[in-house]
């Protein structure tokens, strides 16, 4: 028997996905997620090859990698509005979407679900420690399985209560980031404040002087001195011992603090929104033309003035750590989730009405590689 998925925009039955027990075979999938997930996958290669190549303070301060004019700067402008944090967030929320479906053709089959699906995020966590430590300190593996493992317990909620939650969670980490630049420009306003006394004579406490030191190995962490950069580059060169001895501390932050203040609420949010979006039938192409076009519109529309005002805006502060925090780095928090729904609306756009099919086969290939 054949779960049938719903017509096409042309009255054709659509891709099918009958449920059965072990790993999905090619012709059991729903065509438009592995078309989508390619799409995301491929997307994120764009930012990350930058973020392989260069020092890791670019992130923060795209000039610390050389020019930054002409195609220089139009490259960063482009990768900023149109590429940053979009794909990602599609593939976040396509793996919300995934436990939809994994769940959804277990139950049929009559599987245990429940160990299934924490057997496979050990498996996650334990390749994202591997990853971080070993190849990459960028690893989004255990973030994705940390925040996995809050998500099953609400698979069958409906589409109505999943969308409002991953929007509340995503307002929440886009709040934990401002009090975060909040903080940081208090302790920027008191440590120059002491240095003025300082520079007056004015003998410093031992605390003030551990506020001073504080402040300033915090702010060579955002905004690398250039020496700090070049070193990085020559340990990169050098052995593979030294890497990894440099690498560590950096995936420790990033799986640590990173992750608990800015990756997990967010990577989380999505997850809900893909969760929902599956059950709606937004990612398994199910919806009408009008509707995809309709977000596309609107997610261009609102997304990418949103995301070209905060790149103009960390370019006026000078790539200011704390304006990025506090307010400058919110609208492409906000402005990247629409746009990567205008994204996922394109494709499925695509995928409706049959286009381009010699490029669909290879996105969809590449999308059935993802873990």
């Amino acid at each position: 028997m054949q779960e049938n998925h719903g017509p096409d925009s042309e009255g054709k039955p659509s891709e099918v996905n009958p449920p059965a027990p072990g790993p999905v075979a090619p012709g059991q999938r729903l065509a438009a997620v592995d078309v989508l997930r390619g799409f995301a996958l491929l997307g994120i290669l764009v930012l990350n090859i930058e973020f392989f190549a260069l020092p890791k303070g670019i992130y923060f301060d795209p000039r610390i990698a050389g020019g930054f004019t002409g195609l220089d700067l139009l490259a960063w402008k482009g990768s900023y509005v149109l590429f940053l944090e979009k794909f990602m967030s599609i593939f976040s929320m396509l793996f919300g979407a995934g436990l939809v479906l994994m769940s959804s053709r277990l139950e049929t089959a009559g599987r245990p679900v429940r160990w299934i699906y924490y057997r496979r995020l050990l498996w996650l966590l334990l390749f994202g420690l591997a990853h971080g430590y070993l190849l990459w300190y960028g690893d989004i593996l255990y973030s994705y399985a940390v925040a996995g493992l809050l998500l099953f317990p609400l698979r069958r909620k409906s589409p109505r209560f999943l969308a409002i939650a991953g929007i509340l969670i995503l307002a929440l980490g886009g709040l934990m980031q401002t009090g975060t630049g909040l903080f940081f420009e208090e302790m920027r306003r008191q440590a120059t404040a002491l240095e003025g006394a300082r520079a007056a004579g004015k003998q410093l406490t031992p605390s003030q002087e551990g506020l001073l030191a504080g402040w300033a190995e915090l702010a060579a962490q955002f905004k690398e001195p250039p020496e700090k950069a070049a070193q990085e580059i020559r340990t990169y060169r050098g052995s593979y011992g030294g890497i990894v001895r440099f690498r560590a501390p950096v995936a420790l932050m990033m799986q640590t603090r990173a992750m608990i203040f800015l990756v997990l609420w967010r990577a989380l949010g999505l997850m809900l929104l893909g969760m929902a979006l599956m059950k709606s039938g937004v990612f398994s192409a199910q919806r009408t033309m009008g509707f995809y076009t309709t977000w596309a519109v609107l997610g261009y529309g609102i997304g990418l003035p949103l995301c070209g005002y905060g790149a103009a805006t960390l370019i006026a502060h000078d790539f200011d750590f704390v304006h990025r925090f506090k307010i400058g780095g919110l609208f492409n928090h906000v402005g990247s989730v629409l746009v990567a729904l205008a994204h996922a609306s394109i494709v499925m756009i695509v995928v409706k009405k049959r286009r381009m099919p010699w490029l669909t086969r290879r996105l969809a290939a590449v999308g059935r590689t993802a873990l």
